[in-house]
């Protein structure tokens, strides 16, 4: 589908109302038509269909096995205790029976049927949650650091993720009339609701804010259309450095597109995060190109107009002026795992969650917890993982004893591989994915793992991710190793990223077989053991010893 073909679609949609609720009524399809799927997307829904039974059923003469994945937003990545258990209620009585914690800090549905999804919806919006904007063209979840008990600096940054999430929510009511009230949605001849930020259109493709608190860099702010990391002196929230330009996305074969870094472009105070955050937005939406999809995102626009361009418009629409950006220092983007102190005297712990699926065994632990109140709430990290907060000393022994019989305390055992490991979702379900990724991870962990003792170096953590396609879910150009899926077991081998996501990695094999890969990889590792110089990181000696060359700009990714 074209550019201008969704333009189109989000035209005449009547803001982001379409068909769809017509199409809920409809008993002959366990499908919505082609037009009201790119409208739901703007509702956090995606249309699939297990691809594993695609061709089983194409010879029953049957249609697809068309189901829905639903995206919940959830703004710095924090859920409440009622939250959370209506989450868990709904994963086991209409879909597949696990959650997926995304790299967005949202949680997702999966396997949800048509006739299902009001009640979805219903019982989300009971908990005072929803799905809107988590994903379509707008600004989708914003993301924070997930221990805002940490410090007070810690709490007014994830306060100022989420005002900005509300800032910036769509406020068509289309959401709450399809899926909430019931009401007959307004017909062709009543004039839609305006939207004053987006407009009839909203924006040319999705758009992704994070806020990061240094030294840890676990949003990937780099990452980010639009980010903004905090800057703390003796002891207080003084402002944000602000980042534009990240996206990961990018086409095999197609040049033009290519993976890109946020470049700083100045500092401000804290109040004025909301109105810059609303002008990068509205420029985006004025200059972003509509006809071709692929050359969408904001990083595009910029690489086409450059920085300078971007400042003259932010000062011609701004009341204020960008300050020279502070020093800042990054040390890793991965989670802390195991027990944090709060500042209040409570507890945190951080959890690892392979490739973020939580299934029937692991959902009952943390509901047991959740209903003995011994978790105040539940945090969404970047990286997959949970964090239990809340706890106090107390209780520590008995979420440890609960967590453990319930498969839930592999933080404790998991090598640093392992745990700094990510993986999209892809197959079965994914309609873009070209290779496995969440089901081949723990295969694939599991071979690095043993490759890395048989080199010395299995204490060493090494960020991996795979994606089953180039769109960069899991964001695997920020990974000291990545893969990035061509065809059913065949993928692109990516290196030498940095440890703190500053800087991309670069192609080390083209649509090469595992036993490629792995033979790649001991080669690598055989000079990691070697070489490295003390506390030197993965990806920092393979670009230091030129074993493979630096990514400079995103261009040179696929090079």
């Amino acid at each position: 589908m074209s550019g201008l073909d969704v333009e189109k679609i989000k035209r005449d949609s009547r803001r982001l109302r379409g068909s769809v609720a017509e199409g809920l009524e409809d008993p002959v399809t366990g499908a919505l038509a082609e037009a009201d799927t790119v409208i739901t997307k703007f509702h956090g829904i995606y249309q699939q269909d297990d691809r594993d039974t695609r061709n089983e059923r194409r010879e029953a003469r049957l249609e697809p096995a068309y189901q829905f994945m639903i995206r919940v937003r959830v703004p710095g990545g924090v859920i409440n205790p009622k939250q959370w258990q209506a989450l868990d209620e709904l994963a086991g009585s209409v879909a597949n029976g696990t959650l997926r914690l995304t790299t967005r800090q949202a949680v997702q549905f999966h396997g949800v049927a048509k006739e299902d999804l009001r009640t979805l919806m219903r019982g989300i919006d009971a908990v005072l949650m929803d799905s809107l904007a988590a994903c379509g063209d707008v600004n989708r979840n914003v993301m924070c650091h997930v221990q805002p008990e940490a410090s007070e600096v810690h709490a007014q940054a994830l306060q100022w993720a989420q005002r900005l999430s509300a800032h910036l929510t769509p406020k068509t009511g289309a959401w709450r009339e399809i899926w909430i009230d019931g009401k007959k949605v307004a017909d062709s001849e009543t004039e839609p609701e305006a939207e004053p930020l987006y407009g009839e259109t909203y924006l040319p493709r999705k758009f992704k804010i994070g806020v990061a608190i240094p030294p840890i860099n676990d949003v990937d702010i780099f990452s980010q259309d639009l980010g903004f990391i905090a800057i703390e002196e003796e002891g207080r929230l003084v402002g944000f450095n602000v980042t534009v330009g990240g996206g990961l996305g990018c086409t095999h074969g197609e040049p033009k597109t290519f993976p890109r870094l946020g470049d700083v472009i100045g500092f401000i105070p804290p109040g004025q995060l909301l109105e810059l955050a609303e002008t990068v937005v509205t420029i985006q939406r004025d200059f972003g190109d509509r006809k071709e999809r692929k050359h969408a995102r904001f990083k595009y626009t910029i690489e086409d107009r450059g920085l300078d361009w971007l400042r003259q418009e932010l000062q011609g629409r701004l009341q204020a002026t960008l300050e020279p950006a502070r020093a800042f220092e990054f040390i890793h983007s991965g989670d802390r795992y195991g027990w944090t102190e709060a500042v209040d005297g409570s507890w945190q712990l951080n959890l690892f969650i392979l490739s973020g699926r939580l299934f029937p065994q692991q959902r009952q632990g943390l509901r047991v917890l959740i209903d003995e109140g011994v978790v105040a709430d539940v945090r969404l990290t970047p990286n997959q993982n949970l964090v239990l907060a809340g706890v106090s000393a107390s209780h520590r022994a008995r979420v440890e004893e609960t967590l453990a019989a319930h498969g839930l305390d592999e933080h404790r055992q998991a090598s640093p591989v392992r745990l700094n490991a990510m993986a999209c979702v892809a197959l079965p379900t994914c309609g873009l994915a070209m290779a496995e990724a969440e089901r081949y991870l723990p295969d694939l962990v599991r071979r690095i793992e043993e490759m890395a003792a048989r080199h010395g170096v299995e204490e060493q953590p090494i960020t991996v991710r795979i994606s089953g396609c180039p769109n960069g879910c899991s964001r695997p150009y920020l990974a000291e190793i990545g893969l990035v899926g061509r065809a059913p077991g065949r993928y692109n081998l990516y290196l030498g990223a940095g440890f703190d996501g500053s800087r991309l990695n670069r192609l080390a094999l083209d649509n090469a077989n595992e036993a490629d890969i792995l033979e790649y990889l001991d080669g690598a590792f055989a000079h990691f053991a070697a070489g490295r110089e003390p506390g030197e990181h993965f990806g920092n000696f393979l670009v230091r010893a030129g074993f493979i060359a630096p990514a400079h700009h995103g261009r040179d990714v696929n090079l």
